[in-house]
């Protein structure tokens, strides 16, 4: 991996050097568009709207327009703003975990530490670990201060950057407005069918189906190219069916059953796949020696 910014975690007066990496990438397939007429590839270019020439990117610099007057902010302009300048991570509370709202989660970010000694570090990591804190802090990266959650993962400082306040949007649904009665029956319905998908969360387990799709039509489009018909690659496409339940009691009932005996499926599933266990030997008995039959009488004597 590539750091991405050098700085500094700083809470009172300690100071944590670090190095920042992106914590995540993108394994989507990339794709370009075209013509669909003749398939000539589409690309776009910085014209200036003056002259009608081509703009190098190192040429373009960036505008505010208030309706009246139009200023240009030069790259220099931009860099010589205080914020920018700083290299910290500056530390501006420690809340409860469960405070942070998951929904104000955006890009995430490793730290390392980038000392002679990684002792500031690790005391800061045992710390949050042992409070159960997060930690709030403020910085500035790529022209934008932005607001993030320091927590742990493993043995890993991570900062997630946060969306501000006023980025996420009220959920405003009138529907929910209305009263509605919930039945004991359709709680505990809807309780066995939550427990009946109960399983630990192991992210390994799930993969982006669409690319894995993807990837097999654009290696069978290399093959067979327009020829190609998507019904030998992928079956029968089914109409997928939907719209409101009406009887609710019903479908939870039917989605409970259905639960089980597929949970029951995977089971006997499991079971055939497991190596027979060996018949234990049975116990040898000695034969006991047949009995003689009795002689026959001898035939009474002739008078």
């Amino acid at each position: 991996m590539r750091a991405i910014w050098k700085g500094a975690l700083t809470f009172g007066l300690v100071n944590v050097p670090v190095k920042v990496y992106a914590a995540t990438e993108d394994h989507d397939v990339s794709l370009h568009q075209v013509h669909s007429k003749d398939g000539g590839r589409i690309r776009y270019q910085r014209v200036c709207e003056i002259d009608g020439e081509v703009v190098p990117y190192q040429d373009i610099d960036k505008a505010y327009d208030d309706g009246e007057k139009t200023v240009v902010l030069t790259k220099d302009d931009l860099a010589s703003l205080p914020a920018e300048r700083s290299r910290e991570i500056d530390v501006v509370e420690f809340v409860p975990s469960e405070q942070v709202d998951l929904l104000t989660l955006d890009r995430a970010y490793y730290l390392e530490p980038d000392s002679a000694s990684p002792k500031a570090y690790v005391l800061l990591r045992k710390t949050l670990e042992q409070t159960d804190r997060t930690a709030i802090v403020r910085f500035s990266l790529r022209q934008k201060t932005r607001l993030a959650a320091l927590r742990v993962r493993g043995d890993v400082l991570v900062l997630q950057t946060l969306l501000w306040a006023d980025e996420v949007r009220e959920a405003n649904f009138p529907a929910l407005d209305e009263s509605v009665r919930i039945s004991a029956k359709e709680l505990e319905l809807s309780a066995s069918l939550v427990e009946s998908f109960a399983s630990d969360f192991d992210p390994e387990q799930f993969t982006d189906e669409y690319q894995a799709e993807l990837r097999t039509l654009i290696e069978a489009k290399l093959e067979k190219g327009d020829a190609l018909d998507t019904t030998e690659t992928f079956g029968e496409q089914e109409e997928e069916t939907g719209g409101e339940v009406i009887d609710l009691m019903a479908a939870l009932r039917a989605s409970v059953e259905r639960s089980r005996a597929a949970r029951a499926g995977s089971s006997d599933d499991a079971e055939k796949k497991a190596p027979a266990k060996k018949a234990a030997p049975k116990e040898s008995v000695a034969k006991k020696p047949a009995a003689k039959k009795p002689a026959a009488k001898r035939a009474s004597k002739a008078s």
